[in-house]
């Protein structure tokens, strides 16, 4: 279960998923969206342990994943040394970046994947494995499921994985958390969802 945004009420979330993980509801908790420096306040300030209303002492939990966009064009190398520090475990949404910004037409893809008879998902798919990060590939198409799982005849080399580090463009491809004016768009669109009588904690969302 993670906590979807770093937004709002996010300490108060956060102890509602820590008891719920020590009653044993939950497997492992986690965060999602959540910035190096944003990870690390969250890591010192809300995941101590506390006394609930029932006065039952409940242990902090520190988050056991970070879900957040990572792929060839934004690789989030610092977020993921940081991640490595506080014993997070690093998980990509969008592994193939949705194919933005001409990803799926990169010709260095191409050539990886061709040196190996695969397709270019499957590289950038090996590419997350082998740095250390759960991948979420979603795809409606059968055929691409199957290849999804076919990423473990083969391994990339040095060589290689040096030349998609420099595909690197340090932004994502999608938008920032950390940009106010995305900050500012998402309190409006839940402002407008209670308008309209959705509440948050009703609706269910299909991954």
């Amino acid at each position: 279960m993670l906590l979807h945004q770093p937004f709002g009420d996010a300490y108060g979330a956060w102890r509602a998923l820590e008891e719920l993980y020590q009653e044993g509801k939950l497997k492992a908790i986690g965060i999602s969206n959540f910035y190096a420096d944003r990870m690390v306040e969250f890591c010192q300030f809300a995941c101590n342990d506390f006394v609930n209303p029932d006065g039952d002492l409940i242990q902090g939990v520190r988050p056991m994943v970070n879900q957040v966009e990572i792929h060839p064009y934004h690789q989030q190398n610092t977020l993921l040394e940081w991640m490595r520090k506080y014993d997070i475990q690093p998980e990509a949404w969008a592994p193939l970046g949705e194919g933005r910004e001409g990803l799926f037409e990169d010709e260095t893809l191409k050539a990886i994947a061709a040196n190996h008879g695969k397709s270019l998902h499957q590289i950038v798919l090996r590419w997350h494995i082998q740095r250390g990060i759960a991948i979420f590939p979603m795809s409606r198409n059968k055929a691409h499921m199957a290849d999804n799982l076919h990423l473990f005849d083969f391994e990339l080399t040095d060589e290689e994985m040096a030349q998609i580090a420099a595909l690197d463009k340090g932004r994502s491809a999608f938008f920032s958390h950390q940009d106010p004016a995305i900050v500012e768009w998402f309190g409006q669109m839940v402002e407008e969802r209670k308008k309209q009588g959705h509440h948050p904690a009703s609706e269910k969302k299909a991954w």
